[in-house]
């Protein structure tokens, strides 16, 4: 195990302060300083060997920002790197002249292709102490001759000279050792300042260098901050679009042998429908960039189309196509389209890839998170109740709304349960934490809550031995819980708390009331005093809300008071649609990204003991794949309609049904729910399913590429030309479609 001073100082500190350690800063600093001026060269390091004596470590860097960034502080002495080579072998070694080894693993990655890297030993004395390198641009300075090879070579043969009588106090170096970095201008960096005229000001040394530095600071800052792939591309736009002067961003993921578009901006429709899905391994740009080290850069449309004759166009002059990797593995393509020709310089490409490669990674671990945020948000949603048996006299509706990807996922549940004797007991419960075993928990609480109502026990037992499970299960969470059991015979109802937010009526008249229930404790905690259920009488009209605090987050009195108005609200207009009541209490909750908690809440509105002949309902299930269910809806609603006089509405009726119905099953694929209603004013049909995904309708011309719900949600369009109000809701673990038509 490695140990640290107790006293804080750092290697390089206390050695310092030594004159020895001074004069070999001294010769460090004089030996960059000569190596970058006379070879024409922008950055100059020195490697010296560690005291393990398999590595090289980077004891000084001398130049300016991006290129000092993107030099390694270490590498192993075995390794292809120029430094390396050079150490080994005692030679003179030069990489990236006129282009880089093809065979090079990870060189191409530290240092983009328009540098090449000059290394000379440093040996003296039978003694070998490391390399000098400098990096260059060929393409600006020419490739480096011979007599620049010696000259070179002779700076780093007078420097291990100079180390021989100094190595015993200085070297070889801690592997804990942090380099000094010496900024070092030669006549080559001023005049580059200057042409860079994107990046900083002109004629103002290492002012270009400083202005990339701050945007790639600013956009690791970003990322670091992203939880979602949006926030990854609107990092993207405002740290490398905007700063670089592109006119277009285009990020691509690959997944299964093919492109994804994963955001976008200023590239037009038909060549995103053009992109979005093509093989990663067809001939383009996008899919050579992706499985490529370097990035592939295009200043004009000529040099584009010398490459890929079929190249698009997509009204852009010059493009860039940096490739996304994350631990050495492909993740996507960061393209950059630029309205005018453009020179990339050097300090650019080296930027930009240094950029790519932190959009690479941050792209990796978005996706891994929302994937396993899915995986996850998947087994809560599955542990809820796929719909709520609702009995004739007591109409029900509930909405689980999940917490931000941030804050994780919750337990929040909801249960609606038909008992053997004709009552029902409605339980809302919210198990403490955000994560996997909160959800866990949640599931096993649920079933025994299931268990228990259906033994026939009371509120409070209900909640009494569901406190000793939890306490028996290898787990220290906390839940709440509220249990209410409702015969619909007179409208007597037990309530039961366990540490939950108070239940809220509202009453025939109008009046919103918290029920006067005392919390009691959460489940999970030993105490002394049961449960106690207390007793309320319900008249017919009446209609029950139970929600978890995610939707009052703080118990704030607004939250409290907003839900309060909109009960209220609601009863003014009379409505019968607990849907859009639901919808509108549910808007309440905080939006993301600021919505740190789950939010259940459940609806349940007495209608009356006896149902009269004015308000109806009946129901029907149709199994999943039944051929016959289109069919038997129709008849299912003919039957009822003529029953309860309704005749005149049953061909709009029918035909609205069957469009829904239809729906349902195809693009549902699950069992399908219908429910009719029979109001004085209005008929009512709800079809429950067990996909959450809203239909939308679609206009009768839309193509396939236009629209790819243009199927599922043409149907629509008939119900939205007859009914008098329809409407989707999400239900449980899937969705209602509800119409209603007036006479």
């Amino acid at each position: 195990m490695a140990s640290v001073p107790e006293n804080g100082t750092s290697y390089g500190a206390s050695r310092s302060l030594t004159p020895q350690y001074a004069q070999f800063e001294a010769l460090l600093v004089a030996a960059l300083d000569e190596a970058v001026r006379d070879l024409d060269s922008i950055t100059g390091i020195i490697y010296l060997v560690e005291d393990r004596g398999s590595w090289l470590h980077a004891a000084m860097f001398g130049g300016t920002p991006p290129t000092i960034f993107t030099m390694p502080e270490r590498m192993p002495l075995d390794s292809p790197y120029a430094s390396s080579v050079a150490c080994r072998t005692g030679t003179v070694v030069v990489i990236g002249e006129p282009v880089m080894r093809p065979d090079d693993p990870g060189l191409a990655r530290l240092v983009p292709f328009p540098y090449a890297v000059a290394s000379t030993p440093l040996q003296a004395q039978g003694s070998r102490f490391g390399a000098l390198s400098v990096i260059r641009i060929p393409s600006r300075v020419g490739l480096l001759s011979d007599e620049q090879r010696r000259r070179l070579r002779s700076i780093g043969d007078r420097l291990a000279q100079n180390l021989v009588p100094l190595a015993d106090d200085c070297l070889p170096l801690p592997s804990t050792y942090q380099p000094s970095l010496v900024p070092v201008f030669s006549s080559d960096m001023q005049k580059t300042s200057a042409q860079a005229a994107v990046w900083g000001l002109p004629d103002v040394p290492g002012s270009s260098g400083m202005a990339l530095m701050y945007q790639l600071y600013k956009l690791c800052a970003a990322l670091n901050q992203a939880i979602e792939i949006h926030d990854v591309v609107v990092a993207a736009q405002s740290r490398l679009m905007r700063p670089c002067r592109a006119q277009s961003l285009l990020l691509s993921t690959v997944s299964n042998g093919r492109l994804w578009v994963a955001g976008y901006c200023g590239i037009a429709p038909n060549l995103l429908r053009q992109l979005h899905g093509s093989s990663s391994h067809s001939s383009s740009p996008i899919a050579d960039a992706l499985y490529g080290r370097d990035p592939l850069l295009f200043p004009d449309r000529g040099h584009l189309l010398a490459a890929y004759p079929d190249a698009w166009d997509d009204g852009q002059r010059a493009w860039a196509f940096l490739p996304l990797r994350s631990s050495g593995n492909p993740v996507g393509v960061c393209c950059l389209g630029f309205a005018e020709e453009r020179v990339f310089e050097p300090e650019e490409q080296a930027i930009m890839m240094m950029m790519a490669d932190l959009l690479g990674q941050a792209l990796e671990r978005v996706r891994l998170s929302e994937s396993e945020h899915a995986l996850a948000e998947s087994l809560q949603r599955g542990l809820l109740p796929r719909t709520l048996r609702d009995l004739p006299e007591v109409i029900t509706t509930a909405r689980y709304l999940p917490a931000s990807p941030a804050a994780g996922i919750g337990g929040d549940w909801y249960d609606g349960i038909t008992l053997p004797d004709g009552r029902i007991c409605l339980v809302v419960g919210d198990v403490e934490g955000h994560n996997v075993e909160s959800s866990a928990i949640m599931g096993q609480l649920r079933s025994a809550v299931l268990a228990y109502a259906r033994e026939d026990h009371g509120p409070a037992v209900i909640l009494t031995r569901t406190s000793h499970l939890l306490t028996e299960l290898d787990t220290e969470l906390l839940a709440t819980c509220c249990c209410v059991r409702l015969d619909p015979a007179d409208g007597a109802a037990e309530v039961a708390l366990a540490g939950h937010p108070t239940p809220l009526v509202r009453r025939p008249d109008g009046r919103v009331e918290t029920l006067d229930v005392p919390a009691d404790v959460p489940l999970g905690i030993h105490s002394a005093t049961p449960y106690r259920a207390y007793e309320i009488n319900l008249a017919p009209g009446s209609l029950l809300l139970l929600y978890t605090d995610g939707l009052t987050p703080g118990h704030s009195s607004e939250a409290v008071a907003g839900v309060h108005r909109l009960l209220a609200e609601g009863s003014q207009s009379n409505e019968h649609n607990l849907e859009g009541l639901a919808d509108r209490l549910l808007a309440t909750a905080p939006s993301l990204p600021e919505r740190y908690d789950d939010a259940v809440l459940l609806l349940a509105r007495y209608e009356r003991a006896v149902p009269d002949a004015h308000h109806r309902i009946s129901r029907m299930e149709i199994q999943r794949h039944d051929l016959q269910g289109v069919q038997a809806t129709r008849a299912f609603m003919r039957d009822n309609l003529r029953s309860w006089g309704r005749g005149a509405m049953t061909d709009d009726l029918e035909l609205m049904a069957s469009e829904v119905v239809t729906n349902a099953l195809i693009h549902a694929d699950s069992d399908v729910e219908l429910r009719l209603r029979n109001y004085p004013d209005h008929i009512r049909l709800e079809v429950r399913d067990f996909d959450a995904t809203p239909p939308v309708p679609s206009s009768l011309s839309a193509t396939e590429e236009e629209n790819a719900q243009a199927e599922h949600g043409r149907g629509l369009i008939i119900v939205d030309a007859l009914a008098t109000a329809w409407g989707s809701s999400p239900s449980g673990r899937g969705k209602t479609v509800w119409f209603e038509l007036s006479p």
